[in-house]
């Protein structure tokens, strides 16, 4: 296939209908979803989950949700298993469960939540409403043992933290982990890492914003901590600075067929990360993010000459 813009990908695979009439494996010749281990256990891990916020959110609140049925069905099937939701993400973890219970479909997907009971003013939050909120994510998603809970945006780790400890211990949580989208934090973060015994973080990260590579990237590998990456396209940032470019010559080294896909694959190269979560409500656009987990990945020589293009353009 040639190049294509994502506008122009999407406006292909709409003829798809809801982007289920081709599965990954018509689209692309590559082979399977790349899978990276979970550090502290050795799990594989597809590089290629979906997030729920932004336009997932807004599906979420409206009475027809097919078109999120049909994004989460192409996640599966596409070899991913890897969905990330939070209870402030409106009503994306409510939906999103039902759906997945009603479809049978719990046992297929790595759960990935949030804990987000913070204090006010200064003060701790309240335990028991953070077990309170732990446990309205069981009812939600159905699953006896939920694969990941981490408290959201550091929101009260001192708190929170145990409370995770607490589940685990029990059985109830496999992985628990913590995270931030807000750099003002990122000294919090490291030194949340260094201290505590931490599975997972969850960082923003993206070609044109790499502060994380600084110190956190490396303190996750010594500290053998599994990375997921929010926000790959700088929410819709990096879409508007390539506009309707084509795309360079390079991106074929790396069997990108889209620039959501040569986003995605410049972050899956950096060994660090585990998994990239980009949300979105549409099945077309789950199948263009799996492209991105599949085929050949940028060595650092090549991530280095991506990230200097991006710089170059304009919009920054």
């Amino acid at each position: 296939m040639d190049a294509l813009t994502r506008r122009d990908w999407l406006r292909l695979t709409l003829a798809a209908g809801a982007g289920l009439a081709l599965t990954p494996g018509d689209l692309w010749a590559q082979g399977t979803l790349i899978t990276r281990a979970i550090p502290s256990t050795g799990e594989p891990l597809p590089v290629i989950g979906l997030g729920s916020s932004a336009t997932f959110s807004q599906v979420a609140r409206q009475e027809d949700v097919s078109a999120l049925k049909s994004v989460l069905q192409t996640l599966l099937d596409g070899g991913a298993t890897l969905f990330d939701t939070a209870p402030s993400y409106g009503s994306s973890e409510e939906v999103a469960g039902r759906i997945v219970k009603d479809a049978g479909w719990a046992s297929r997907v790595f759960w990935a939540t949030k804990l987000n009971v913070a204090g006010r003013g200064g003060s701790s939050a309240d335990p028991a409403a953070a077990r309170a909120q732990v446990e309205a994510s069981f009812q939600r998603v159905g699953k006896a043992k939920i694969d990941l809970i981490q408290v959201h945006n550091l929101g009260d780790p001192a708190t929170q933290l145990p409370i995770l400890h607490e589940f685990k211990k029990q059985g109830r949580i496999r992985y628990v982990g913590i995270t931030t989208t807000f750099d003002q934090q990122y000294d919090e973060l490291v030194r949340i890492m260094r201290n505590e015994p931490l599975d997972f973080i969850g960082i923003d990260y993206a070609i044109d914003g790499r502060e994380v590579e600084q110190t956190i990237l490396p303190l996750a590998q010594e500290k053998k901590i599994a990375v997921l990456a929010y926000a790959p396209f700088g929410r819709t940032r990096l879409f508007r600075r390539v506009a309707d470019r084509p795309l360079p010559d390079w991106a074929a080294e790396i069997d990108a067929k889209t620039w959501a896909q040569v986003f995605l694959k410049w972050i899956i190269g950096h060994p660090a990360i585990t998994a990239v979560t980009p949300a979105t409500s549409q099945a077309k656009n789950m199948i263009d993010n799996l492209g991105g987990g599949m085929g050949r990945l940028p060595n650092q020589d090549l991530r280095k000459r991506m990230a200097a293009y991006i710089d170059a353009l304009p919009g920054a």
